[in-house]
């Protein structure tokens, strides 16, 4: 077994383990929609239909002011609405980031995100509308469920402008705040094919079980770092040490599409884009019950 393999491995273990602790602690009065096996946490997200998540990614706007405005617009069709759903201006940008707060019975927080621009060169469905348009539906899963933790769903302004929005939206955060960062999970450039798990810009306990949900979902899930390609929005988060957990689906061979003509509805594969929704929202559910 090479290193990566023997990596993969220890990931599996450790989550098997957190399951069987989680098991022996976890809310006893929950009424659990779906488990994974083996596992006693309860899931309690409800699934937005796959017409509904295609419908959201065909919408994808070309300006980057349009897809602020369509992103705000489907987080209220989700229903986050009011003082639950804000701008954060960011210093030297035109476009703010885009913020949806689903209270929970802690302070405890978890945000989830994906940048909302594009460069001006192809459609900028992939990357990163693909990611930026399930935030309203992960947000509709778990709205009407009870939660342990706030969730924070954020679209980030300029991430092609070297993560402006993101480092801006960290700097922000208080001692305080950061401290009572559960998880980031970022999600850019989805469905160009399966899940893929950057694992270098992922907390070692967050991909286990990660890994675990895939597994027990019986949907794939592989390893493809991509150090050599750039930077992503969890890397503000990164710095402050704020456990995070960045998913993708690049290859080399798709990695041209990004930044190209070729990043456009005819590179996505809505399948496998569904079934990267099915994972996380099947996982934001799971971390709710057995994060701390």
């Amino acid at each position: 077994m090479n290193r990566l393999g023997g990596a993969l491995a220890a990931l599996l273990l450790f989550a098997a383990q957190a399951l069987h602790a989680a098991a022996q602690t976890g809310p006893k009065d929950a009424n659990p929609q779906a488990e994974p096996a083996g596992a006693a946490p309860a899931l309690r997200s409800v699934l937005v239909s796959r017409a509904v998540i295609e419908d959201r990614l065909r919408a994808a706007p070309h300006g980057n002011a349009d897809r602020k405005q369509a992103l705000e617009a489907m987080f209220e069709q989700a229903g986050c609405k009011g003082a639950s759903l804000t701008e954060q201006p960011v210093s030297r940008q035109d476009l703010p980031n885009v913020v949806c707060t689903l209270p929970g019975t802690t302070e405890s927080t978890i945000i989830v995100s994906g940048h909302f621009d594009k460069v001006s060169r192809g459609d900028g469905v992939v990357d990163n509308w693909s990611g930026a348009s399930l935030l309203p539906s992960l947000f509709e899963g778990l709205q009407n469920q009870s939660r342990r933790h706030t969730f924070v769903f954020v679209g980030f302004t300029a991430e092609e402008k070297g993560l402006a929005g993101s480092r801006f939206y960290v700097n922000q955060m208080t001692a305080e705040q950061v401290a009572e960062t559960r998880a980031m999970v970022n999600m850019d450039t989805l469905g160009l094919g399966p899940t893929k798990l950057w694992l270098n810009h992922s907390d070692p306990k967050l991909a286990g079980a990660l890994f675990a949900m895939a597994q027990s979902l019986k949907l794939s899930l592989a390893v493809m770092n991509a150090d050599r390609v750039g930077d992503d929005d969890s890397d503000p988060f990164i710095r402050r040490g704020i456990p995070t957990l960045m998913v993708h689906s690049i290859t080399r061979q798709t990695l041209h599409i990004l930044h190209s003509s070729d990043d456009n509805l005819g590179a996505v594969s809505f399948g496998e884009h569904y079934d990267t929704y099915r994972l996380l929202a099947a996982y934001l559910a799971w971390i709710d019950v057995t994060l701390p």
